[in-house]
């Protein structure tokens, strides 16, 4: 696969995995009653579903920095890989196999999208030359 095809496909996945997670973000900071009913249901407290907004927000808008902030990016990636293992568990737990398809669907699109990422930047690590 040449680079201009890993960009595409990175660049839509990070587009669409933004949309989901802004929205989602957005829904849970302006108390949208379905998203909030959900998560509830779900058991977890309203604090948590501000905390949860914030940072969706905030990772979104790091994802769409085009070639900076690259570490961080990483430990974005991590957190909405751990947003939609919650999610799929919780669902699955509460709701039952068919409520838990979406985290499915965006387990499979943040992957490639973070297969992409890598094969465009890869990670390059020097050893220190300071002795601590």
């Amino acid at each position: 696969m040449n680079s201009k095809t890993t960009k595409i496909i990175y660049w839509t996945g990070a587009v669409l995995t933004s949309l989901w997670f802004g929205a989602s973000g957005f829904f849970e900071l302006t108390n949208n009653p379905l998203v909030w009913g959900i998560t509830q249901q779900l058991g977890y407290p309203a604090h948590f579903i501000y905390i949860l907004g914030v940072f969706k927000v905030a990772g979104v808008i790091t994802l769409l920095i085009p070639n900076k902030l690259l570490r961080l990016k990483e430990w974005v990636f991590a957190g909405v890989f751990f947003d939609i293992i919650f999610a799929f568990f919780s669902k699955i737990a509460v709701l039952g196999f068919g409520a838990a398809t979406d985290a499915i669907i965006a387990f499979v699109m943040v992957s490639v999208t973070y297969a992409m990422y890598r094969k465009l930047y890869t990670a390059t690590y020097t050893p220190s030359t300071e002795n601590f």
